[in-house]
């Protein structure tokens, strides 16, 4: 197929890279745009080190797209340990770091490592300007810091940033030429969201002439998302975007083991409803498949390649090769 689709999928966090996973094995033209709204763990002392975007869900998602055998993935994902100035730190934040400063931004930065390591489509970062998410809850009391949101344990009202950041040219060029655009999986307030509360990218997404898919969570997120079903997470997209977008919804209709429940509810986390009535109200085209798997840590994610080819089945549908 010479002219691959040009499909762009925005996130952060181990959602993101495990529908990358996934993707990269079917002929598509791939752009990862990852959040770097991250500042705890090495990500946030890199930043604050070195006054560069985060680099820590950059890392993941080029190791999801690359081609690397699993000891090159354990490479660039060990961690330094001990009591050192490098304790923490995995390699391929390190390196990600060296590149960012050899050339200048951080563009040219991931550009330049993807020379090392090869990886099958193009990572971009929301924005290269180094900023604070901050989250105003229900109850009116701001919360500075995206490692911080979570733990209060409070119903989120919105997100936003410090300063007002500036979104990466070249990611406004691939969302304006997707055929495709992906939302999810990942944490709401934390991982999608800080992507899509950027002026130019919320105003390419509503421009785009491109069909645009959320792919659902499976289990709802501890300090985010309690409670809230798959429509309330598209409506809180809504609002933070200021508008309707979606064309399609992708869920899980897999049955997950109970005692797999179980291990979750003792974490106070449970299952997120879906309420296809709900979803009605969207307009939305549902798309309900097995996605799941349970992980050797008995833990509940995407299978890749299952959400994937799902995936692809409405690309080879929806668009004209």
């Amino acid at each position: 197929m010479e002219n691959k689709p040009k499909v762009v999928v925005l996130g952060g966090g181990t959602g993101l890279s495990n529908l990358l996973r996934g993707l990269k094995y079917f002929p598509l033209d791939i752009t990862a745009i990852v959040t770097v709204a991250d500042d705890g763990g090495s990500s946030g002392r890199l930043r604050d080190e070195f006054n560069i975007p985060a680099p820590g869900d950059i890392r993941n998602v080029m190791i999801a797209l690359s081609e690397f055998e699993s000891k090159g993935e354990e490479l660039l994902n060990y961690r330094f340990k001990g009591n050192s100035d490098l304790a923490g730190h995995p390699v391929g934040n390190l390196m990600l770091a060296a590149m960012i400063n050899m050339e200048g931004n951080i563009v040219d930065g991931i550009k330049a490592l993807n020379e090392v390591i090869k990886i099958k489509g193009t990572v971009l970062p929301a924005t290269s300007s180094s900023c604070t998410l901050v989250a105003e809850m229900e109850d009116g009391e701001i919360v500075v810091g995206e490692s911080k949101i979570p733990n209060l344990n409070k119903k989120i009202k919105r997100v936003f940033f410090n300063k007002k950041p500036k979104a990466v040219i070249e990611t406004i060029k691939a969302i304006d030429e997707a055929e495709m655009i992906i939302v999810g999986i990942g944490s709401l307030y934390t991982s999608i969201l800080p992507n899509l509360i950027i002026d130019e990218i919320k105003e390419a997404i509503l421009r785009s002439s491109g069909k645009k898919i959320y792919v659902s969570n499976a289990m709802e997120q501890p300090g985010e998302t309690t409670g809230y079903s798959v429509g309330d997470h598209i409506q809180t997209i809504y609002d933070h975007v200021g508008g309707e977008f979606f064309d399609t919804v992708i869920v899980n209709s897999k049955k997950i083991p109970s005692e797999i429940l179980k291990k979750y509810k003792e974490q106070d986390v449970k299952e997120i409803s879906i309420n296809f009535e709900e979803l009605k109200r969207y307009s939305l085209k549902i798309v309900s498949e097995p996605l799941i798997e349970i992980s050797e840590k008995q833990t509940i994610r995407h299978h890749p390649l299952k959400l994937a080819s799902a995936i692809y089945s409405l690309i080879l549908g929806e668009i004209k090769l």
